[in-house]
């Protein structure tokens, strides 16, 4: 399959970093709470500490220490989630949906961290 005819991207460096670009402007049209900055904090450092953890991994210098990196990715991406479900959209229909579109690249990115660490093993 060639990459036109396919819209995801395999390139999980730039996926990662990308969902992170993405954390950060989806918290920055979130209303101004004080839970929604607390939580946007908290948002903006997993999205970012999954990418940077998965460059990591790549340079790894050990299979123990991509395995342990990888992991932390996983770990990283289950709190985006978590994140992600406490901001409050104010009944903002548009900003539901872009919280559901990163919870399910949240979703995709978790199963392939699992996966990857599980042939990693």
């Amino acid at each position: 399959m060639n990459e036109k005819s396919n819209s995801k991207q395999y390139d999980l460096e730039e996926r990662t970093a990308e969902f992170g670009r993405r954390c950060r402007e989806f918290v920055k049209k979130l209303p101004k709470t004080t839970g929604n900055f607390e939580d946007g904090k908290q948002l903006v450092r997993s999205s970012g500490s999954r990418a940077a953890n998965y460059i990591e991994a790549n340079e790894a210098l050990s299979k123990k220490d991509f395995a342990h990196r990888i992991k932390i990715c996983r770990k990283e991406t289950k709190e985006s989630c978590l994140w992600l479900r406490l901001c409050d959209t104010g009944d903002n229909e548009e900003l539901d949906k872009e919280r559901g579109e990163l919870i399910q690249e949240a979703t995709e990115l978790r199963k392939i961290f699992t996966s990857i660490l599980n042939k990693s093993i």
